[in-house]
């Protein structure tokens, strides 16, 4: 067995075209060494499928056959196509260009531009969703937040499907796609999107790729150019190319055959966006002479998570699961996999938050571990609850590290720092790359010891260490290194967005995990109607959300959890049912025992939620509340309110002093809905003010007394509020109802609610 050990983040680069092939198994071999003809790589999760592919580009530069500025690796995320290019220049291949489809599309596009149809390129557009509202509104169509994300989804589906405006209730019927909207609507939005377009000379990111087909297609001349700069053709997640993006890739093509392809038809989890498994299905018989390679040794999971993550497979059905791979775990054997029923999505919560605060004891990295659930607005119950446990986190797809200020400013001082050089009195002292970078760092916040609690503060300073941990692995790497090589590759990663380690739990979609691995990893809210998900009907659907759940499985490396709710409030019905997914995979469960609405085989949660047991009823009209913003005013949204608009204000303005005092966002105190549910309530005591839902055991004990004196109309100075909490200035992340563990987030004011 062989464990699965980080690769060191500045490798040695090889000395010769041999020395790349070394450490690779028999398979990665294989790949690295087919150069000529196309090639299929069919890599199963966790199989080094982006070591190989990289490892045979530069074995090809490396040994003379492959000229590297003609080679183009294409992929779909800048993500990736920067560790792309990472590996590559660490394997001594730097020149190779590596690119997301729309990112070579349109370096082309830019180019060929003023050639191919004259004057400037039209404006890109960042953002559609603003154009496609005032499209709705000409059409004189109401679309809420929601409608308009999913009809803007929409128009760039029938994009990449080269579907025009006119043909697009069609397309949908013909494809029993689920249109957000009536198909006729949206087909007249999308017509005057386009319009709107071409009236203020602006294109969107699908154009890119459009467009730059069209020209390829129309300029043989320009077509010509492009095959002569690029020969030599690798595609990364090669299930995941949409029919536009195949398109662009024959054209660039030609009537040649140098291109490797790499894929795994069980992780296309993208359908919604266009991306289709077919053409890497179809890849051999496009091309029968050509080379397949399969890639089943599993470098990442355990047996027991391999085991679990084949099984998952073996129920599954359609062309693509004839296609699937069996994965061999390669690692020593790890913990079984942990399954777990809870009453409600809050106590779900609490367990999952709790289980990960043993993980923080016995040693886990807070950076290796993930809470991954099916939509985006399941996160905020777990935001709450790893908040109260003290536990840092970070949302996946929030901020960008190089664009949090803090980094910004490290920047600038470690730029200035390296054109000073040893005119810089920071650095008198410093003997090495890493105690000059904690020297200029410690000049913008950094300690060597992290401040006590969580919020801004904290979330500041974690950004920092994150560089000086970075600095202190590249100082190993490179002994020689100055401080000007530091600012350079701090420089490529900006560029490529490969942000360094931050600790914090990572709270994600299982969308946005795909291409990511954690060592532990907590897989919520698995319940049928949410995986697989209501609006999933036909068997392509669900066997989507099969795969979907197979991406999560296989994001673990040793601990796996998995866990369902089954009622989403407390005191609710409880008539959720586990996911079927899962059934004959848990132990004592099988497909029959599931469809007698039998639980076998699992952990019933020991933590219940610490808030209200029975149902939650709204106490102007009675009616049982779901949402969570509603159970924490106890209210409906729209029945009337007796808020005390004055002793609302007055506990905005002390929470001020608490979040100014603690170093913390004012949210970590109470959010808005918390103080508007105290305004209304006005409790007399101890315990009417615990009953409101965001008040728990330690924020009464903290804040209690400030709060039930505003509340009886005293008054509190500063000085007051700050002498409450005597000794406890730093705070902690256990006292907090708000997201105060969200690394990166250093906004100061309340959250949105």
């Amino acid at each position: 067995m062989t464990a699965a050990t980080p690769p060191s983040p500045f490798p040695n680069v090889p000395e010769s075209p041999d020395a790349v092939l070394e450490g690779l198994d028999p398979e990665q071999r294989e790949v690295a060494t087919a150069l000529h003809g196309p090639v299929c790589v069919l890599a199963g999760a966790g199989t080094g499928k982006t070591r190989a592919i990289t490892h045979r580009i530069a074995y090809g530069v490396r040994a003379g056959i492959l000229p590297p500025a003609s080679v183009l690796a294409v992929t779909f995320t800048n993500r990736a196509a920067g560790e792309m290019r990472g590996r590559l220049r660490q394997l001594g291949a730097g020149g190779v260009q590596a690119r997301t489809f729309h990112s070579a599309a349109l370096r082309q596009l830019q180019y060929f531009w003023p050639k191919a149809v004259g004057g400037e390129l039209p404006r890109l557009l960042e953002r559609k969703v603003q154009l496609v509202a005032e499209a709705a509104a000409r059409c004189r169509i109401r679309l809420d937040r929601n409608e308009l994300r999913d009809v803007t989804g929409e128009i760039e589906w029938a994009k990449v499907t080269q579907t025009v405006p006119e043909d697009y209730p069609a397309v949908v019927a013909k494809s029993s796609r689920e249109a957000p909207r009536d198909p006729a609507e949206i087909s007249r939005i999308y017509g005057l999107y386009e319009q709107l377009k071409r009236e203020r000379s602006t294109i969107d990111f699908e154009d890119v790729l459009l467009l730059t087909v069209g020209i390829l297609q129309e300029r043989p001349d320009v077509a010509d150019t492009v095959r002569r700069q690029y020969q030599h053709f690798v595609v990364d997640e090669y299930q995941d190319v949409s029919p536009l993006q195949q398109r662009l890739l024959e054209l660039w093509l030609g009537d040649r055959d140098s291109i490797c392809v790499v894929g795994d038809a069980s992780q296309t989890i993208y359908s919604f966006t266009g991306a289709t498994p077919d053409h890497l299905l179809n890849f051999r018989l496009r091309h029968p002479d050509a080379t397949v390679v399969k890639l089943v040794r599993d470098y990442r999971s355990t047996p027991q998570v391999v085991h679990l993550a084949n099984g998952l497979l073996a129920q599954a059905k359609g062309r693509t699961a004839e296609h699937r791979l069996e994965l061999v775990s390669q690692r020593d054997p790890g913990p079984e996999p942990v399954y777990t029923e809870y009453a409600d999505e809050p106590a779900e919560a609490e367990g999952v938050a709790r289980r990960i605060r043993e993980l923080l004891d016995a040693g886990v990295s807070a950076s290796e571990i993930a809470v991954l659930y099916r939509v985006n607005a399941q996160s905020e119950v777990y935001e709450q609850a790893l908040a109260d446990a003290g536990v840092p986190y970070q949302l996946r797809g929030a901020e960008r590290f190089f664009e949090r200020p803090e980094v910004r400013e490290a920047g600038l001082a470690l730029r200035g720092a390296a054109r000073a050089g040893g005119n810089d009195t920071l650095l008198a002292d410093a003997v090495d790359l890493p105690s000059q970078v904690r020297a200029v760092l410690g000049g913008t916040g950094w300690t060597p010891q992290p401040p006590a609690g969580s919020g801004a503060v904290r979330d500041r300073w974690e950004s920092l260490a994150a560089l000086v941990r970075l600095a202190e692995d590249f100082g190993r790497a490179r002994p020689r290194a100055e401080l000007a090589d530091f600012v350079a590759e701090l420089d490529e990663r900006a560029n490529a967005q490969h942000a360094p380690t931050v600790e914090g739990v990572t709270l994600a979609s299982l969308h946005a995990a795909k291409g990511l691995e954690w060592d532990a990893v907590f897989l919520v809210g698995l319940a049928d109607g949410t995986l697989p998900i209501t609006y999933a009907r036909t068997d392509e659907q669900i066997e989507e959300e099969r795969r979907l759940l197979y991406v999560g499985v296989t994001r673990a490396r040793r601990h796996l959890s998995l866990s369902w709710a089954l009622s989403r409030s407390p005191g609710g019905r409880g008539g959720r049912r586990p996911s079927r997914f899962l059934a004959g995979l848990r132990p004592g469960s099988s497909t029959e025992r599931e469809r007698a609405g039998g639980a076998g085989g699992v952990e019933r949660g020991t933590g219940r939620s610490r808030r209200r047991r029975g149902p939650v009823r709204c106490r102007v009209c009675g009616r049982t509340l779901t949402d969570a913003g509603e159970i924490k005013l106890m209210r409906c949204e729209g029945c009337p309110s007796d808020l005390d608009e004055q002793l609302y204000e007055r506990l905005r303005e002390w929470r001020s002093v608490q979040a100014r005092r603690l170093g913390q966002p004012a949210y970590c105190v109470f959010t808005d809905k918390t103080l508007m549910a105290i305004a209304e309530a006005l409790p007399g005591d101890e315990a009417e003010l615990s009953r409101i839902p965001g008040v728990g055991r330690r924020k009464l004990d903290r804040f209690g007394a400030d709060v039930l004196a505003l509340c009886a109309g005293e008054e509190i100075g500063e000085e007051v509020g700050e002498g409450s909490d005597e000794g406890n200035a730093g705070g902690s992340g256990a006292d907090t109802d708000g997201a105060p563990g969200r690394v990166g987030n250093s906004a100061g004011g309340s959250a949105p609610e």
